[in-house]
Parts: structure tokens; C-alpha cells; sequence
């Protein structure tokens, strides 16, 4: 029925879109959605390419960077997904999954993330360690990356694009930036007063 595998997921896509009414959060996960899935590269995909033109505006699409467990996340990367879905891509990062090697948790900062990244995201999905518990560091710490993107771009909107511009890729190298080792040590002092909190709690 469909000439390709990216216009079949588009109607299919978009037909429940319009049938739910056009929701204001409504994803779509791509076949492709990272740039080591994609052939030859993101902004060569036909896949990519054809999902971009056919997907209605309003439809927000899963990505999850370099890779499927990304380390480094860029603007550069992000302007050229963008260029090709036709919109800000939402990040489904998996910096902390641990679904697939269940023997490992993941307990360090939200880092590897590039200054002034916020701007250029539709959102932003954090995929935690399976133990609910091991993931009250990288949620307090992507809150303060989070919180020090949302004042860059306050310190933007005063200061007008050229000091954005000036800020470029580069992380915790501005004053007031954000720093993994400083979240990580905020992290901790919280996570150690919440313990102590639960252990005075009846029936500890």
C-alpha cells in the first residue's frame, strides 16, 4: 500500500494523532532514532528525510542522540537532526538505562550534555536505572543542569544572541555553568538527609 516503511509510520502516525485530537504531547519513536541507526548519516536519511515532510507539525519525534546510549550530546548534532525532522527533536536519553546490563547501576552526574542545549529541544526523556532507588542522583542532577540551562537562556534573552552565541558547545567553562561535580556533591548531601529522614520514619 505504501511506497516506503517511513510513509506507512507517517499515515499511521498521524491518522491517531488526529483521531486523539491532536494532543499537545504526542510522540513518535522512529525506526531510525540515533545516528549510528540511521544510513548514511541523519541529514541523508531517506527514512529521516521522508518522516520530516510527512509527519504533521504538531507530532513531537524520539531521539536519543550519537548512539543508543549517548555520552556526549552536541548542538551540532541536534541543529542537524533538526534540519532534517523539521522540528526540535525530543531526547530520550539513556544515559542511566541499565535495562540492559542489569549487573551495573549507574550512580555519577548528568554530564556529557553541551551548554545551551535546551533552546534547541522539544524535550527531554530520562531513561533511569531500573532500582528506584539508584536514581535519586541523576534526577536531582539533571534538575540542576536543567535549572542552569533555564538561567543561560534568561541570561540570553538580556543580553541578546550574540552572548548566546559566544557561549558555544562548551560545558561548566561559564561562570554561574553548570558543574557534574557540584551537582554530584548537592546530590549527595540531599540523598544522605532523605535517608536519614526515611530511617527516623516508623517501622525503619
Amino acid at each position: 500500500v505504501f511506497p516506503s516503511l517511513a510513509q506507512a509510520q507517517a499515515s499511521v502516525a498521524n491518522e491517531v494523532y488526529r483521531e486523539l485530537g491532536q494532543p499537545s504531547v504526542f510522540l513518535f519513536c522512529p525506526t531510525e532514532y540515533c545516528s549510528s541507526l540511521c544510513s548514511p548519516s541523519p541529514s541523508q536519511s531517506c527514512y529521516l528525510l521522508t518522516l520530516g515532510q510527512e509527519l504533521l507539525p504538531g507530532i513531537g519525534v524520539i531521539w536519543t542522540g550519537p548512539k543508543v546510549v549517548s555520552q556526549e550530546l552536541s548542538a551540532t548534532m541536534l541543529e542537524e537532526v533538526e534540519g532534517v525532522l523539521q522540528r526540535r527533536p525530543v531526547i530520550w536519553d539513556n544515559l542511566y538505562a541499565n535495562d540492559y546490563d542489569c549487573r551495573r547501576v549507574f550512580l555519577g552526574p548528568y554530564t556529557g550534555r553541551a551548554h545551551g542545549l535546551v533552546p534547541r529541544l522539544r524535550g527531554l526523556l530520562l531513561n533511569p536505572n531500573c532500582e528506584l532507588q539508584a536514581n535519586f542522583i541523576p534526577i536531582h542532577t539533571l534538575s540542576s543542569w536543567f535549572q542552569s540551562e533555564l538561567r543561560s537562556c534568561a541570561h540570553a534573552d538580556h543580553t541578546g544572541m550574540e552572548a548566546a552565541a559566544a557561549l558555544g558547545d562548551s560545558q561548566g567553562s561559564q561562570e554561574g555553568s553548570y558543574s557534574p561535580q557540584e551537582a554530584l556533591e548537592l546530590a549527595l548531601l540531599d540523598w544522605v538527609a532523605e535517608i536519614n529522614q526515611q530511617a527516623l520514619e516508623p517501622g525503619r
